[in-house]
């Protein structure tokens, strides 16, 4: 196993990814979510020629952002400035559409998205649609060296349901989700496998990547503290907004409510039905997603919440938890750097240690 680092993208994210690759963390990932963090391929540029061997990826891309061929010319152009440290991360959208009040994109649409993206880069012509017209299109000077299409850049997927495992293993891509609770940080990894095994796939092939947040707590600290709630709120509060999401726009939850938080989940949604304005709900559901518990949000953001949904408690606890994960298959484990709190992957590059993982 090893650790990487995910980041809500600021410009200078790349300050984050150079301190974690001094740290011995292998991968940074960086959010594509434009209506709440900077752009994605811009702050990877930066951190390109910040860093030296930490790997970087879009974590995930969403394929609506942009057209298949200004994101294969990224995606080259980054690569000639870090070659073959490069990561392509998609899947079909869930924070950057929501806080615009969309759905995500179909699978099928973004297994088009990914056939256009892999076989320019591989410098094939191909026919895509564009502005409702088939055309060929094909990168045409490679041969100047102003990209790099020749290393590789190994394609991820996020998937949580069964089709989009069985793109995953069709593909034979990596395979990325976010992992809260224990069950479901099991149950999908064990579906993922099925597919994988159904695919016809070596099982022992699977790169299964983990997105968490949370907090490790100092002796006798609170799951409700303010580092806590800092570090690990935002993600607890998730549960939060997938609920509003679905009681007030009929958007589907993946997220079912634990027994022991359904009050709390119940008193956000209703206070989201107050939320203004009316027929743009989700601007103030989602401001602050993944980054912040924001202050009409604290009160349902609880202890139980944090427990039930983050990777928070002491630091023995996490390094047993993240240990399990790695018995059970996953092969990459990535913390979450909240903004203001870029400090914390130091307690995580300790459990990080006592796993015997990374140099650093």
């Amino acid at each position: 196993m090893q650790f990487g680092i995910a980041i809500p993208t600021d410009s200078d994210s790349w300050k984050v990814a150079a301190h974690a690759e001094a740290l011995g963390f292998a991968s940074a990932w960086f959010y594509d979510t434009q209506m709440l963090s900077a752009d994605c391929f811009v702050a990877m540029g930066a951190a390109a020629v910040k860093t030296s061997r930490i790997r970087l990826g879009t974590g995930v891309l969403v394929p609506s952002n942009r057209i298949a061929a200004v994101t294969a010319n990224a995606f080259a152009t980054l690569n000639k400035l870090a070659p073959g440290r490069i990561d392509f991360g998609i899947g079909t959208g869930f924070t950057a559409r929501r806080a615009m009040g969309l759905g995500a994109v179909s699978m099928a649409s973004m297994e088009e998205y990914i056939r256009v993206v892999q076989a320019l880069l591989r410098r094939e012509t191909v026919e895509t649609e564009i502005e409702g017209e088939v055309r060929k299109i094909r990168f045409l000077n490679p041969e100047l060296g102003l990209i790099n299409t020749d290393d590789a850049i190994p394609l991820h997927i996020s998937a949580y349901g069964p089709r989009g495992q069985a793109l995953t293993a069709r593909l034979g891509a990596g395979w990325v989700a976010f992992v809260g609770d224990e069950a479901s940080t099991v149950g999908w990894l064990e579906g993922m496998r099925a597919a994988w095994v159904k695919a016809g796939r070596v099982p022992g092939d699977l790169m299964a990547t983990g997105f968490a947040l949370g907090c490790v707590l100092g002796d006798g600290e609170l799951y409700d503290s303010a580092r806590a709630m800092a570090q690990a709120g935002p993600r607890a509060a998730v549960l939060l907004h997938r609920a509003a999401d679905e009681a007030l726009s009929g958007l589907p939850n993946s997220s079912p409510v634990p027994a022991s938080v359904a009050e709390v989940v119940a008193g956000y949604v209703e206070m989201a039905r107050g939320f203004e304005p009316a027929d743009a709900r989700y601007l103030e559901n989602h401001a602050g997603h993944l980054m912040a518990v924001k202050e009409s949000e604290r009160r349902f953001v609880t202890g139980a919440l944090i427990r039930e949904m983050t990777f928070t408690g002491t630091e023995a606890a996490l390094t047993q938890r993240i240990a399990n994960m790695r018995d059970a298959g996953y092969t990459e484990f990535t913390i979450q750097v909240v903004p203001g709190q870029e400090r914390a992957i130091e307690d995580w590059a300790r459990i990080m240690r006592r796993l015997g993982i990374g140099g650093g």
